[in-house]
């Protein structure tokens, strides 16, 4: 589990992007990253130059920095962006985020991919400032899931710690989650915690719970976290009397806005929320572009 908030982008998702905008423009593209490929671009004369300037009709969090750097490197590296934000800065309706310059078949091409990407990322990033905030003046923490776009997975986690929230595991392979049928396949969840630590002794082991039994059971194991899933108020708050210093707590399931400042009353240590990045708003952008 990613515990700090920093915007630092890890070097996996630095390899990540140039994959990620390369297959988004030979999507839009037809197969190969070629300007020329834009049928309605070329109607413009090529030598044409122009200007564009692109606002967000949204308040929110801005993320994408990286996307728009890239997509404009491949389509033409001679494009010129400015930019008047970064990732992690709240903005507000009609606020320039960033300005290009270059050729424009290019400016054109380009436009899309970009903005598609900052929107999304974008939306991700405010959702979780949003929820986040209602978390202010408490230590539980927001965490993000699974639950993401495919293909965008290390994006919209980086988008979410943009948003001032924390990474839950990044896939199948840096955590356990012991859930519901790993538990009935491994012969119970003291059996399952035993196998992990044998396994891979150094990573962190979660088991999902369904009732204070199962919580009980999964506290003896020895498991570092335990998630409670769509628990009553009264057993969350038993929960945390019957875990206090012995494993963190995680709230899931159902988990809405109005709700997220009641868990953290209750002491809970983490509340995930797939809606963070499968229920994204997507930010409202505009480009408007002159001709120089």
């Amino acid at each position: 589990m990613t515990t700090d908030t920093a915007l630092a982008m890890e070097p996996a998702l630095q390899q990540r992007i140039p994959f990620e905008v390369k297959n988004a423009l030979e999507e839009d593209l037809g197969g190969s990253v070629s300007v020329e490929l834009d049928v309605t671009a070329m109607l413009i004369a090529a030598e044409t130059r122009a200007h564009a300037r692109v606002i967000t009709r949204d308040a929110g969090v801005f993320c994408g920095l990286a996307w728009v750097n890239e997509v404009f490197h491949q389509l033409d590296p001679t494009v010129v962006v400015t930019w008047h934000v970064a990732d992690g800065d709240t903005v507000t309706p009609d606020q320039l985020l960033f300005e290009l310059t270059g050729n424009a078949r290019a400016l054109l091409t380009g436009e899309r991919t970009a903005l598609n990407f900052v929107q999304s990322l974008s939306g991700t990033a405010s959702a979780t400032a949003s929820a986040v905030a209602h978390l202010a003046g408490t230590d539980t923490k927001l965490l993000d899931t699974r639950k993401t776009i495919p293909g965008m997975r290390l994006g919209q986690k980086y988008a979410v710690r943009c948003g001032g929230g924390q990474n839950h595991r990044i896939g199948l392979y840096d955590a356990y989650l012991i859930k519901e049928n790993h538990i009935m396949a491994c012969g119970g969840i003291a059996a399952a915690v035993n196998q992990a630590r044998k396994l891979q002794p150094s990573r962190w082991v979660e088991v999902e719970v369904e009732n204070l039994a199962e919580l009980e059971q999964a506290v003896q194991a020895g498991s570092d976290i335990i998630m409670l899933d769509n628990f009553s108020d009264n057993d969350i708050r038993t929960a945390v009397q019957l875990a206090k210093g012995k494993a963190k707590l995680e709230v899931s399931g159902n988990v809405t806005a109005d709700r997220l400042a009641h868990y953290a009353s209750m002491n809970v240590d983490y509340i995930s929320s797939g809606a963070l990045t499968k229920h994204v708003h997507a930010m409202d952008l505009s480009m408007r572009m002159t001709t120089l």
